[in-house]
């Protein structure tokens, strides 16, 4: 496989060599490469014919989609750089995310007409919107069908996400032809995707893990399955329906699923492996993924900055009964194009083998940096070329790295740096938690408390003092909770992850 490739060189590629092979698939539509290849060409050329220039950004309003696919490719090959915006935004913060971008053409599906209409009225660098169904069909239709070969350099960029959970000026990290083709081919083939996948495309496309895992199976000419929403049943009926290979989920969504009734039963032996991550996961579920789907597991780390994974655990490290069991609790270890360094969060120099500090990275797949973003982009990368993660973790003498928490989730307690990772995978293993979420609380004797959210088990009822009694025998004193909230579910973001700001909003 190609290490260095141009994006915009895929479609023609596959279209060459499999033209009648599936690439896309939504609901009953399936696109070829062949057709990929023609409609994207249409739409660079009706991007042109609009006046989009080379390094203008266009933007995409939609849920997973078969147009958000078509219209990367399509931009890619203009020059231009597609921005998937997250569709559950307000109006407002689209539009502070589109005025970063400085976006001249917006693409929106019909059920989110009106926030497109808003948006565009009060950004005033868009000078077209198109609504994605008849008006987006009748637009490429139009357009010359003629391919003129642009390709872009390595260091084009090709696609812009803006970042989440964070507050302040939205960040759109710089995607370009370099960081992706390494980002993207090199992990997939241990995972056993190739020409011959069928590949589940399940997470949201305007996150890396949903546009960036779309990119894998491009890559290597699989079929590609798009899931428009995320619903647990339908999700696991299409796995067995589609004969599906590979997928990458997150570990709240792989619960939701070996919960589901019947779970166990069904036939999986068209899947070849299960890629996760984008937030810890807990020993106990890995346990309940390896008896449910029986294929092998591989645990991801990385960061949009990234351009997804930097970081592996391999399936053969998923041993939960065998003498590595502790493995279970590592991300694994870096690629080999990939350098890590754990560095004092105070005084940036490195720190010894197991103990924790803030995760950098040194990588060609690092982003450039941000949009228009010169100072935020120096406090993210420094001189040397480190990337800073704001993840704290630590590794081990063989090299395995193991994720603490984000750094703006360590909670300080008396003095006490405690990881909130490390509380709940404790509390996850008493087989009355479903579900669990460790926050700081303002405490003024201690500055913050720790305090633990907790969905029981269905039928169960547990009770505090329960719950902090069984942690007492696993953590040191001031790592346990102080106190135990009981809800019916977390709040979760659309890749699947917990809203530790909004748990400490609702419990400070």
């Amino acid at each position: 496989m190609d290490l260095e490739f141009r994006v915009a060189d895929l479609p023609r590629r596959h279209a060459h060599e499999r033209g009648d092979h599936p690439a896309l698939s939504a609901g009953d539509r399936t696109v070829t490469y062949a057709e990929l290849d023609a409609r994207s060409t249409r739409i660079a050329n009706a991007l042109r014919a609009d006046g989009v220039q080379p390094g203008d950004r266009i933007a995409v309003l939609d849920k997973n989609s078969v147009e958000i696919a078509e219209l990367f490719l399509g931009a890619v090959k203009a020059g231009a750089v597609l921005i998937p915006l997250n569709w559950r935004l307000t109006a407002p913060e689209l539009s502070a995310v589109l005025t970063d971008a400085g976006a001249t053409v917006l693409f929106a599906h019909p059920e989110f007409g009106p926030t497109a209409e808003q948006v565009a009225v009060s950004v005033g660098t868009v000078t077209k919107t198109v609504q994605l169904g008849d008006d987006y069909e009748k637009w490429l239709g139009a357009a010359d069908a003629e391919d003129d070969g642009f390709r872009g350099d390595l260091d084009t960029v090709v696609f812009q996400l803006y970042t989440s959970g964070t507050t302040g000026r939205p960040k759109g990290v710089l995607t370009t032809n370099r960081t992706l083709s390494v980002a993207e081919s090199g992990p997939a083939e241990s995972w056993g995707i190739d020409a011959d996948s069928v590949s589940l495309v399940a997470m949201p496309m305007f996150h890396i893990g949903g546009l960036g895992y779309l990119l894998v199976g491009l890559v290597f000419g699989a079929h590609n399955v798009i899931v428009r929403e995320l619903v647990p049943p339908q999700l696991l009926d299409l796995v067995v329906e589609k004969r599906v290979t590979n997928v990458f989920l997150v570990p709240s969504v792989i619960g939701m699923l070996v919960a589901l009734p019947g779970a166990a039963e069904r036939d999986y032996s068209a899947l070849r492996s299960i890629a996760y991550g984008a937030s810890p996961i807990t020993p106990a579920l890995l346990r309940q993924a390896l008896t449910t789907f029986g294929r092998p597991l591989f645990q991801l780390y990385g960061l949009t900055e990234t351009q997804g994974a930097i970081v592996q655990l391999d399936a053969g490290d998923h041993d939960p009964d065998g003498p590595r069991a502790h493995l279970l609790r590592a991300a694994g270890k870096p690629y080999p194009w990939v350098e890590l360094k754990i560095a004092d969060p105070v005084t940036g120099e490195p720190v010894p083998a197991g103990t924790p500090g803030e995760i950098l990275c040194r990588s060609v797949v690092n982003t450039p940096g941000y949009h228009n973003q010169p100072e935020t982009t120096a406090a993210l990368l420094d001189a040397e070329g480190w990337l800073h993660t704001g993840d704290i973790g630590s590794l081990d003498e063989e090299g395995y790295l193991t994720i603490s928490d984000r750094l703006k989730d360590m909670i300080i307690t008396g003095g006490e740096n405690v990881f909130p990772a490390e509380v709940e995978a404790v509390l996850a293993d008493h087989p009355d938690v479903a579900g669990v979420a460790v926050v700081g609380r303002p405490d003024p004797t201690w500055g913050e408390a720790v305090a633990a959210i907790v969905v029981p088990r269905p039928g169960s009822a547990p009770d505090a003092a329960d719950l902090i009694g069984f942690a007492r025998e696993r953590l040191a004193g001031y790592k346990l909770p102080k106190s135990v909230e009981f809800v019916d579910a977390l709040p979760l973001g659309p890749t699947g992850k917990v809203l530790k700001r909004e748990l400490r909003r609702q419990y400070s």
